[in-house]
């Protein structure tokens, strides 16, 4: 049986595809596949792909597979990945990123030694430099994006623990899907023992899958997946290169984009509350999702400040429904925004008008 999948949805990215596959085939471990999921690209990313599956047809290590769809946005790749893989363990991939060389090894052998469901590696952020010359292939090099560190308090400890309380405890706010190999019994049936079925894309569990046509497909889906988790752990070896490019959907500057942004971010805040409530039903613990919901809370004031300020009074009405007043979280913004949401957002507007 392969032992992991990695699966790659690609739109778009010929610039960078062929780095995010070689890296993946740079590795010190045989047992795996990589799955090419192309979204309808309209660049040369399926002729790419078709070099790969060319190179790799005919021989005993037929790793590569690619499957072409229509357009349906990262969220219906990776859930056509998912629905494709073979692997006992998924691995997700974003086709600008690339991984280290030779480090699955040891991740695997981590994952087999302590018999996980879920194992978290740790990323760094890159950004390509341009070479001022034709003949000089241009590099990448390592960033920080953020004033604080990248990791934003999250613990990487290897001790084993069970997934709610990874989330509380040592999760911090960057919950990329790309951050973890899953154990893929977790996105079937009950999520808890192996059968004849895996292989019948039918027994998929639509709540372990990603939502589709949403921005922050990531902060929705990776709790939903630990929450299931019973052995958990991380490791402090730098395997993951997240790409920061220009043309980030998150950092987007068109109107109708950010408008997307925002509503999306308002209907995050409904899903996290949901899925606290159904923790706190259990008894279990879910100040991860407090967290969370006051800084998605923080964002979406700071969106409204800014480019939706004539909104105003509908969106803080809509967060008052939701009843995410005071929010759980420290600083002056916070402060500010508990004492008085509208005063908040009328100080940050004229402190950015």
């Amino acid at each position: 049986m392969i032992k992991l999948s990695f699966i790659v949805p690609i739109y778009n990215v010929a610039p960078y595809l062929r780095k995010c596959v070689d890296s993946l085939l740079a590795q010190d471990y045989d047992n795996y596949e990589i799955i090419l999921v192309d979204d309808g690209s309209t660049d040369d990313s399926w002729s790419i792909i078709q070099e790969y599956i060319t190179r790799f047809r005919g021989l005993e290590d037929e790793r590569i597979r690619g499957i072409h769809q229509e357009n349906g946005g990262l969220s219906a790749a990776r859930n056509t990945g998912i629905a494709a893989a073979r692997g006992e363990y998924l691995c997700f991939v974003d086709s600008d990123d690339y991984w280290e060389p030779n480090v699955l090894g040891g991740l695997m052998a981590q994952v087999e030694r302590d018999n996980l469901d879920v194992l978290r590696f740790k990323y760094q952020h890159v950004r390509l430099v341009e070479s001022r010359e034709s003949r000089v292939e241009s590099k990448y090099e390592m960033f920080n994006p953020y004033k604080q560190s990248p990791y934003r308090d999250d613990n990487y400890s290897e001790e084993v623990t069970d997934g709610v309380s990874f989330l509380n405890t040592r999760m911090g706010t960057a919950c990329y899907a790309v951050m973890f190999i899953i154990k893929r019994d977790m996105l079937y049936n009950d999520g808890m023992s192996c059968d004849k079925s895996l292989n019948n894309p039918l027994s998929l569990n639509d709540a372990c899958l990603f939502t589709e046509g949403i921005y922050f497909e990531d902060t929705d889906w990776t709790p939903r997946m630990l929450v299931r988790a019973q052995r958990v752990a991380s490791t402090d070896t730098i395997v993951y290169n997240y790409l920061v490019r220009q043309g980030s959907i998150t950092k987007a500057v068109d109107r109708n984009k950010k408008k997307k942004v925002l509503e999306d971010k308002m209907r995050l805040i409904g899903e996290m509350q949901r899925q606290a409530e159904e923790l706190s039903q259990q008894g279990k613990n879910h100040s991860w999702y407090q967290r969370m919901i006051a800084d998605t809370v923080i964002s979406v004031i700071n969106i409204i400040s800014t480019t939706f300020y004539s909104e105003r009074q509908s969106y803080l009405s809509r967060l008052c429904e939701l009843r995410v007043f005071p929010v759980s979280s420290r600083g002056l913004k916070a402060r500010l925004i508990n004492f008085s949401p509208r005063l908040a957002v009328e100080m940050m507007h004229i402190k950015h008008g």
